[in-house]
């Protein structure tokens, strides 16, 4: 009998590679199960339906606990984007994959195409502390602009059609990261004035013929900052209202304008 035979016919290293083949296919297999938890099964693109059967390689129920008291969620849950809000929308085309044509009265608040947003927590970004991450400066005594750097406040922002939105009121800034985040502006008059957040990678400063810098929003116009989805109270954002507000400026990009939607040549 040869050296580290346990027997004639098996031997031990030959044991442990089929041991270390089994192992590594539960492994891959796990990993492929765990990795399903959201987004699967999938759907078919034409017919809306997906197959519930495939409890194979659907993971069982698994129930995390939120951070800072927000409650627990269940995964998976079967639950589809599309079962409260429909696509307001028809596809151009038969095949799987085809773009949707918008058929609202505003794509730019219907969650289609470049605006849709996913059904996020409607609760803030919380930091490790227990405090939200995005606040406004008004409410962080501790927080100022840097000495000789510029300060937003009080600054006019316009659209893309150079039409003037409104002044800046505020800045949003991540607590965490020190950097700011949203400008808040002051946009309408009278009963119809109201604040909304305007995310700063959409904006860029220029300096028009009367020499005054402004912020100038490439994604939409002048007018349209007036139906930003807003927030529920004053000094807190939502990860649902980050969502909903940045899919409204993204949106823009292709549905701000008629001309926008056409093609190119």
């Amino acid at each position: 009998m040869e050296l580290g035979a346990i027997t004639e016919y098996v031997d031990t290293a030959q044991v442990l590679l089929y041991i270390f083949w089994g192992f590594f296919f539960a492994l891959i297999f796990y990993l492929d199960r765990e990795g399903r938890r959201e987004g699967f099964p999938m759907e078919n693109d034409r017919t809306g339906q997906y197959d519930k059967s495939a409890w194979l390689f659907m993971p069982g129920p698994k129930t995390f606990n939120l951070p800072h008291g927000h409650g627990k969620v269940t995964a998976p849950n079967y639950k589809r984007d599309n079962e409260l809000r429909p696509v307001p929308g028809v596809k151009t085309a038969r095949f799987s994959g085809a773009p949707y044509t918008p058929t609202g009265d505003n794509p730019m608040l219907d969650s289609i195409g470049p605006g849709s947003w996913a059904d996020r927590a409607d609760v803030p970004d919380m930091a490790h502390h227990g405090v939200p991450k995005l606040q406004p400066m008004r409410v962080l005594p501790d927080f100022s602009i840097a000495k000789g750097d510029m300060d937003p406040r009080g600054m006019r922002v316009v659209g893309h059609d150079s039409v003037i939105a409104g002044r800046v009121v505020d800045v949003w800034v991540d607590v965490g990261e020190q950097l700011i985040r949203y400008l808040e502006l002051e946009t309408g008059e009278g009963k119809e004035a109201r604040r909304v957040l305007v995310p700063m990678n959409f904006c860029v400063i220029k300096t028009p013929r009367d020499k005054e810098k402004v912020f100038y929003v490439h994604a939409i116009t002048g007018g349209q900052f007036a139906l930003v989805p807003g927030t529920k109270k004053a000094d807190q954002v939502t990860l649902l209202e980050e969502d909903r507000i940045m899919a409204y400026y993204g949106s823009g990009l292709l549905y701000s304008t008629p001309k926008r939607i056409g093609p190119k040549l």
